[in-house]
This record gives structure tokens, sequence and C-alpha cells, in this order.
């Protein structure tokens, strides 16, 4: 399978180049054949749900862990044989942030940037740790999730990197203090830093990122521009259309499963009862049933403009529209690679 491969226009060598990037532990998966690229100053998302393949992916960037085979550069530097050049350049959030408990933060970010002294880092401290509204005479022992996450940020960021590996980084982070963070990560980009984001949140990958990358299983099913996503964004569709005195509504189910953009429709049932529990993380839409009535859910990828002219032509009553699951996202890009191959070519 090859995934669908969006580049801007860049007269600038790549900041990072994955060719073909596997590991393997043992027999168990780890990544498979990873390919993409990150341009210098882009804030590039790399998506996917948990044990997709995004913490190994960065891991293996870093030197922390060996690959299996394939290449990879970070600002030209292999990243076997140059690793420690590497760290000196990059900035690194790990998912998860363990440090001292006995250190209060002021003493373990200087320690950190003891490892920088060609950089003037005190200033970068205070400056992050005022944004981020973080007390740095607290031990690490005293602090919230939240607060050890903004001491992993300010210590990826005092040095001012050149490129960025942020692994999940809002766990843990209130929404105001996301925004914040969000505010710090466009200024890096600015100023010419390569970020790279990762997330299984689709919505803040689009919030922030220039291109996004899609892993599923250890695979890259597609790269692509936000701007192309917003433009044809996936949206999850439920609807509901009246068939009074039991009538088939065959005819009209047929016709909007054929409309261009339509993906995995289902019907979810073929009459309606107001009457009837909902049950946990049902839809609300089913309290509107009318007595008869057929249901349907399905994914759309176009413009919305689009999607409401086609349910206009339809006698509906009632319909919900929000943003899919990440995994009927993933399913959707899977099913589209999947049928992008040529007949009887199994998808990688």
């Amino acid at each position: 399978m090859t995934a669908s491969i969006a580049q801007p226009s860049s007269s600038r060598p790549p900041a990072i180049e994955i060719d073909h990037l596997t590991k393997r532990y043992g027999a168990a998966r780890g990544i498979d054949d990873v390919s993409f690229t990150v341009y210098p100053g882009e804030i590039f998302g790399f998506i996917g749900p948990n044990g997709a393949g995004k913490s190994t992916t960065i891991r293996t960037l870093l030197g922390l862990i060996r690959k299996t085979s394939g290449q990879a550069r970070v600002l030209g530097l292999d990243i076997e044989r140059d690793h420690v050049d590497i760290m000196h350049h990059v900035g690194y959030l790990p998912s998860e942030v363990f440090y001292y408990d006995g250190m209060r933060a002021k003493d373990l970010l200087a320690y950190a940037a003891s490892f920088h002294p060609e950089r003037d880092c005190a200033g970068r401290i205070r400056e992050l740790a005022e944004r981020l509204d973080l007390d740095l005479n607290r031990r690490i022992e005293d602090m919230s999730l939240g607060n050890r996450k903004k001491v992993g940020i300010i210590q990826g960021l005092l040095h001012s990197p050149e490129v960025i590996m942020l692994d999940e980084p809002t766990s843990g982070l209130d929404p105001l203090m996301q925004r914040t963070f969000f505010d710090v990560i466009r200024e890096e980009a600015d100023r010419g830093a390569t970020i790279l984001f990762s997330s299984h949140i689709l919505s803040e990958v689009q919030r922030i990122c220039d291109r996004v990358a899609i892993i599923k299983d250890g695979r890259i099913i597609a790269v692509r521009a936000i701007e192309e996503m917003r433009r044809a964004s996936v949206k999850q569709v439920r609807l509901m259309m009246p068939s009074p005195n039991g009538s088939s509504v065959s005819s009209d189910i047929g016709r909007l499963a054929a409309l261009p953009g339509v993906r995995s429709f289902e019907i979810l049932e073929s009459r309606g009862d107001a009457s009837t529990p909902t049950g946990t993380g049902q839809s609300d839409i089913r309290r509107s049933a009318p007595q008869q009535a057929a249901m349907a859910t399905f994914l759309f990828e176009g413009e919305a403009n689009r999607l409401i002219g086609h349910l206009a032509s339809f006698d509906l009553a009632d319909v919900e529209i929000t943003e899919p699951t990440l995994e009927e996202v993933f399913m959707h890009y899977y099913t589209d690679e999947r049928s992008a191959c040529e007949p009887g070519e199994a998808a990688r």
C-alpha cells in the first residue's frame, strides 16, 4: 500500500527525512516501512491511536532505540552514526515525563541547561515558566501531572532547538494552558524551528499543524496537507428518514449511499421508537425517532455546503453531523488506500 503524499514546495534541505524505517521487537510489530519528510519551519502532525507506532518512530529518530532497517536523517545527520550531534540540536518531550521527585523544577532545568553551555538558557527558562504559570521553586513530588508536563515542555524548549519533537504534549494540560502551549509552538515555528507533533486527537492536529501523517498498525496510510483535510474534511453523519405506515424507503437509502463522498454507509435500524431508552453512548438522535423510520450512518468526505445540498433533496426526520472518531477516520483512509491497490495486490 502506498500512502498518498502531500509535499510543500521547498528549496531548503529537509529537516527530517525518514526512508522505509522499520523497527521490530522480535516477532512483534513496532513500525513498518515508515517514510515521510518534514521541512524547515514546518509544524508536522503525526497522528494515530495509542500503540500505532508514533512513540517508536520518534524514539528511533532520536537514537533512543535502534532501527531494524531503513534510513533516517535529522538536519542531514544519520540517526545512528550522528545521534549525539543530533541531540544538541533537538528538543524532545516524551509522552510521559519522569524526574527525580526530590528535585525542585529550577534545579532540574538548570541541570538540563548545563548540556547546552553555548546557549543562554536561564532567561528562556524564566520566560517559559511565567507563560506556563509554573512555580520553579516547587519540588517535582509536589506537582500535579499538568505541572510536570510543563517542566517537560520547558526542558524541551529551553535551548531554542532547531528541531522539536513532541510526543502527546498536551496530555495533562487544561484547555487554557493548551492554548498558551499552542501559541508557544507557533512562535517556535515562526523563528524557524521544525516541529514534529504527535497526537491521537484529530482536531488538535488540525488546529496547529501544516501537514499530517496518519499512522495505523505501524504503517503510514496517508500524508495530507491540513488545508486539504479542511477542504475535504471527513464528517460523521447520522440521519433518519420517516417511513409512514411502514412504507419502504429503500430507494432513498440506495440513492443516499451512492452519493459522491459517502463512505462506510450503514443502516442501523428500520424502525424508531421514541419510548425506547437510548443507552450509554448512543446518539440522542434516536430519541426523536418517529414510530416508523429508517436510520442510517455514514462518513462524508467533502465540503460542508455540498453535503447540505445533497441532504436537502431527501425527506429527513432528523440529522446529526459530527466529527468522526479517530478510528473512523483511520478506517476511512485505510479503506481508500486498499481500494487504490491494483486488483489482486494485497494491501501492505
